[in-house]
């Protein structure tokens, strides 16, 4: 090889790879139908809202106190009303009642001198009432 084929293959670009064009086939999109099972995620909301219960209790003593605490484990909201039971069991009664509610996540809240609302966490309860409730009224 002469010197000036050496200077001319140094400096022009030659493709050492040779380029093949291939054609590949898309396949054709599928239509899909809705099955009829898939219909069935469309929950009404008249059946949730009907399933919400408030169980009414007036205790008697603290050994009243698992059943009312089995209606908030079940997701019920309970409205107790203590007015005739002593007030050293009452306390009892709201002490446990509290430590059940917070374990499921709900509130608990005074409606009255001694009424209240434990509401587990799938209850909303919104607003408050004041404590200004004069007892000559009542």
């Amino acid at each position: 090889m002469s010197i000036r084929n050496k200077f001319k293959s140094l400096f022009t670009f030659e493709d050492e790879y040779e380029y093949v064009e291939e054609e590949t086939e898309v396949p054709e999109k599928q239509d899909y139908q809705a099955s009829k099972s898939g219909g069935n995620n469309v929950v009404h909301l008249e059946s949730i809202q009907s399933t919400s219960k408030v169980v009414l209790c007036e205790p008697k003593n603290y050994d009243d106190c698992q059943e009312i605490a089995d209606h908030i484990k079940n997701r019920r909201a309970v409205v107790i009303n203590l007015q005739r039971t002593d007030h050293h069991q009452a306390k009892r009664i709201v002490d446990f009642l509290s430590g059940t509610v917070y374990a499921v996540g709900g509130i608990i809240q005074k409606l009255g001198q001694q009424t209240f609302l434990c509401a587990p966490d799938n209850i909303d309860v919104s607003g408050s009432i004041t404590d200004l409730v004069d007892e000559d009224l009542l």
